[in-house]
């Protein structure tokens, strides 16, 4: 990827570049449907780090076939920014689930940008199929501009779609003019597939699409690699709120079920769960599909 120029750039071109993309996300949402505040917004939009040089931005909000759409940035003067955008559909339908994750450092930006699949696509061909066929050239797009970041296990792929975008970048301000078209051209596509979705009847689909749904906030809960700075920042009280009531609110509404019903590979011989990261699968040094979104396990 171009190293573009610096002036404007680095971190705090990082931070503007990813509140500019959710004021076009939301306004792009506004332009196709109507936007009311989600409960949670009351609740977390006055969050206040415990240092001064850290700003905390909360957004939530629900639609008509969106039960939340949800936007957490993090700016941190000199030091950090951080942006977490996640988009989730009524259980009535199956969508995938639209996921922006960013952390950028003064020398670095670390993303992930990706139409989440609902199901397991290397078992439910179906739905590959019916939502990401059409896409391939949506990341082929980006291969060259936003390249494979590298080493990374199975076990973080686990919830990825064919046209993930996993990319390691200089955080210039070149390099985030290309980030801020792709996080666009992404969103737009999600907005596209609910535009395009038909409210589901059979009530046993539905149930299965909410079981599934809960089972990715139940690992996005347990998971989530920016839960230590949230720890730091706002304490671990207010940390564990943020996370199981704001970032991935549904874990404890949409289902009952535990981390270890759904993954019991992870259980420890005491039946607490094993904290270690990625131990779970081999590791992928370079994207793992191929350009008509075949998985190759290597």
């Amino acid at each position: 990827m171009s190293g573009g120029a610096s002036a404007g750039g680095g971190v705090l071109g990082a931070g503007s570049s990813y509140q500019r993309f959710v004021h076009s996300a939301l306004e792009l949402t506004r332009l196709r449907t109507a936007l009311t505040p989600h409960p949670s917004q009351e609740k977390f939009k006055f969050i206040r780090p415990n240092d001064d040089t850290t700003v905390l931005n909360a957004l939530s909000y629900s639609a008509p076939k969106i039960r939340m759409l949800r936007s957490l940035t993090v700016e941190k003067k000199n030091s950090v920014q951080v942006l977490d955008f996640a988009a989730f559909s009524e259980p009535e339908y199956d969508l995938p689930i639209f996921c922006a994750n960013a952390f950028t450092t003064p020398t670095q930006s670390i993303v992930v940008l990706d139409l989440n699949p609902l199901y397991d696509i290397t078992v439910d061909i179906d739905y590959k199929d019916k939502y990401y066929r059409n896409l391939m050239p949506l990341v082929q797009k980006y291969s060259e501009l936003l390249p494979w970041g590298g080493k990374i296990t199975s076990e973080s792929l686990r919830f990825f779609s064919p046209i993930v975008i996993w990319t390691i970048f200089e955080p210039t301000e070149c390099n985030h003019d290309v980030l801020y078209s792709a996080l666009m051209d992404y969103y737009k596509v999600w907005l596209q597939l609910t535009d395009q979705a038909i409210e589901e009847n059979d009530i046993a689909k539905i149930v299965r699409n909410g079981e599934a749904q809960h089972r990715y906030l139940t690992w996005r809960t347990e998971k989530d690699p920016g839960y230590p700075l949230l720890k730091k920042l706002i304490g671990e009280n207010q940390a564990k709120d943020l996370v199981s009531e704001f970032l991935f609110e549904g874990v404890n509404s949409l289902g009952s079920k535990s981390f270890l019903d759904y993954f019991p590979e992870y259980a420890r011989d005491d039946g607490t769960v094993n904290k270690k990261r990625s131990m779970i699968g081999k590791s992928f040094e370079t994207r793992p599909w191929d350009a008509t979104g075949q998985f190759n396990a290597g």
